[in-house]
């Protein structure tokens, strides 16, 4: 079934009067206050307009809901997953956008017979967009051995070394064609303050503490690929002017554990996923959507039976990185 997208511009030489006040752009001014409730979605359909107007708030593209989902499928808020939703009242914004990650990555109960027991206790999924400063940066939990999910962060990053005028064609080239740059523009904050955020987030999970230090406790980041913690996370803290701390000193890169579990190569998410026949959700290169999609990737490979174990450390003293599997994508 083909994905449908609507918006507001592709309907503008077929607005009547009515219509028009429907797609009005909404101001930005409102406050942002932290809301951590979680909620459940409320399958229902929307109108066109009443559709494209709310799609349009929370800059999310539209996708017709697929054939085989037993509900319709629904983009995720992204005010919500940063804590920043205030339409956590409104009827009308519940229906038509997420506000709960974890319906995104159902665990299939019959489909754990070939689980092993894993090393760790939680992979943290984490997938950075942005190539000249970091843009994004989204983290999926999930439980180890049960694969279910426990927790998200996310948040949209504010570059510091660019000029404005070259991060607003920055972001409108990158966030502009899925629609959430209005989103990002409302949200982003400089890359140290999402790294406080993130630490606090950590420790709220028992995962790591500033006076302690160290790797994180019981778990793991979990990337497709090393760039994310080998390059690009050092070279942001260099441009930040911090320190690179101690939880980003070792990783799972998931290639390395899909050629050595299945035999086979995979250049990146796209191509494991088609492989093992899971539909893409979201949009592709939005990161919060590619670490869920990373995630069921994780979540299917457990099932069929892979260990998920650490693959690259850093040396503290040097900055090296050790590659710990003699196979791997190199």
């Amino acid at each position: 079934m083909a994905l449908a997208r609507v918006s507001p511009s592709s309907l503008a030489g077929h607005r009547s009067p009515l219509l028009q006040s429907f797609f009005r752009p909404f101001s930005s001014d409102f406050p942002l206050r932290s809301s951590r409730r979680r909620s459940s979605p409320i399958a229902a359909a929307f109108s066109l307009a009443s559709q494209s107007a709310h799609a349009a708030r929370e800059g999310q593209v539209m996708e017709a809901p697929r054939p085989s989902s037993r509900r319709p499928w629904k983009p995720t808020c992204l005010y919500y997953t940063q804590g920043k939703c205030t339409m956590m009242n409104d009827a009308m914004h519940l229906e038509k956008f997420g506000h709960n990650l974890k319906m995104d990555l159902p665990v299939n109960a019959s489909a754990t017979d070939k689980f092993k027991p894993q090393k760790l206790e939680y992979f943290l999924i984490l997938d950075l967009e942005g190539r000249v400063e970091i843009l994004e940066f989204p983290v999926v939990m999930i439980d180890a051995q049960s694969t279910e999910f426990i927790d998200s962060f996310h948040r949209f990053v504010r570059p510091t070394a660019m000029s404005e005028q070259r991060t607003t064609e920055y972001i409108e080239g990158k966030y502009g064609k899925f629609g959430v740059d209005r989103v990002w523009h409302d949200t982003a904050v400089p890359f140290k303050e999402v790294l406080q955020e993130f630490e606090d987030w950590l420790g709220n999970h028992n995962l790591w503490k500033k006076e302690q230090g160290g790797s994180l406790n019981r778990g793991a980041f979990v990337t497709c690929g090393n760039w994310d913690l080998k390059t690009k996370v050092p070279e942001q803290c260099k441009v930040s002017k911090i320190k690179l701390p101690s939880y980003f000193m070792e990783w799972i890169n998931l290639k390395d554990i899909y050629l050595n579990f299945y035999s086979r190569r995979a250049t990146g998410m796209m191509t494991m996923m088609r492989e093992l026949q899971l539909p893409i959700i979201g949009n592709h290169h939005l990161g919060i959507d590619d670490s869920k999609n990373i995630a069921r990737v994780v979540q299917r490979m457990i099932a069929d039976g892979a260990v998920i174990e650490i693959t690259a450390k850093r040396q503290s003293t040097t900055g090296n990185v050790k590659f710990l599997f003699k196979d791997r994508i190199r």
